[in-house]
């Protein structure tokens, strides 16, 4: 079994993580940001430069989950910076720890589905791993200097996996938390026209899908973290209505949301047909493929 360096660890994603990979034998070390308690934690500073580079050099993976919340005020520039520098200086104090590293221990590098940018004005075109990035959103301009904080580890000979992440769906964590709330309360509704692709995984498949990159050695590039079948906005309004026996009255108006969401309008209208190409053929498979499973296993 491998000895996995996980930062990140105490966010909903990276407890979940944790105990999977420590259920499967592997033994995992958490990066702390607090005097660390045992054997099982380190602790680092990313701002300060100050890591254990001992424990990068004893790792066979190192998992970067580390960020701060994507949930704000996205009318705050403080908070946008936070986003920002927070996800590309842990990475970049990892990559760089890696690439100088004796045994180079693999990365999987936390990202954002919404490296590729809105595609409403291509028609919607499917977009794999191969697909570029383009545009200027908060996001997708962040998933950008994110993916680049990663490279002196490829650069240096590490496998690196960047992990796309679309909405991890679940009733304990946003964005679904607030959703469930919403529609609860018959609030609950499609944004704009409701025809713009809406990304998501469960949480299963998410924690499934980074357990198997880090168990299979020959796993390498980006990876789409998102379920096979994208939904429309309007098809996840349907699903989660139905789910939660609700109506859905409410429609929120493209021009109130932008006013509203601020720098988080193009995530809430932009749409992304993305599919997890790479991760299928690196031989996943996944157990919640489309809306409808992925909001059944969310909900339960």
């Amino acid at each position: 079994m491998s000895h996995v360096l996980l930062a990140g660890a105490s966010g909903f994603l990276g407890t979940h993580l944790r105990a999977a990979l420590t259920a499967r034998g592997h033994d995992v070390t958490a990066l702390v940001r607090r005097p660390a308690r045992g054997t099982g934690e380190s602790t680092w500073d990313p701002y300060a430069g100050t890591l254990d580079r001992d424990v990068v050099g004893a790792a066979d993976v190192v998992v970067n989950l580390a960020g701060a919340p994507t949930l704000g005020n996205p009318h705050s520039a403080t908070w946008a910076r936070e986003l920002r520098e927070s996800r590309v200086t842990t990475t970049r104090v990892l990559a760089e720890a890696i690439a100088t590293s004796d045994r180079r221990p693999a990365f999987l590098a936390g990202n954002g589905i919404s490296y590729y940018g809105d595609r409403s004005d291509e028609g919607d075109p499917v977009l794999d791993e191969q697909a570029g990035s383009r545009g200027d959103a908060l996001l997708t301009s962040v998933t950008r200097e994110w993916q680049a904080a990663a490279q002196p580890a490829a650069d240096a000979g590490a496998r690196l996996c960047v992990l796309r992440t679309a909405p991890v769906m679940d009733r304990r964590s946003e964005p679904l938390k607030q959703l469930r709330l919403l529609f609860l309360a018959g609030l609950g509704g499609r944004l704009g026209d409701g025809r713009q692709r809406m990304p998501m995984i469960s949480l299963h498949d998410w924690v499934g899908a980074v357990v198997h990159l880090a168990e299979h050695e020959d796993a390498s590039g980006p990876f789409n973290l998102c379920c096979p079948r994208t939904p429309t906005n309007a098809e996840f309004t349907e699903a989660l209505a139905r789910a939660l026996h609700r109506p859905k009255f409410a429609t929120v108006p493209r021009f109130a949301l932008k006013v509203g969401a601020g720098r988080m309008a193009p995530e809430l209208l932009g749409s992304l047909n993305v599919v997890p190409a790479a991760l299928e053929a690196s031989g996943y498979v996944f157990r919640d493929p489309d809306v409808g499973a992925v909001l059944e296993a969310g909900l339960s």
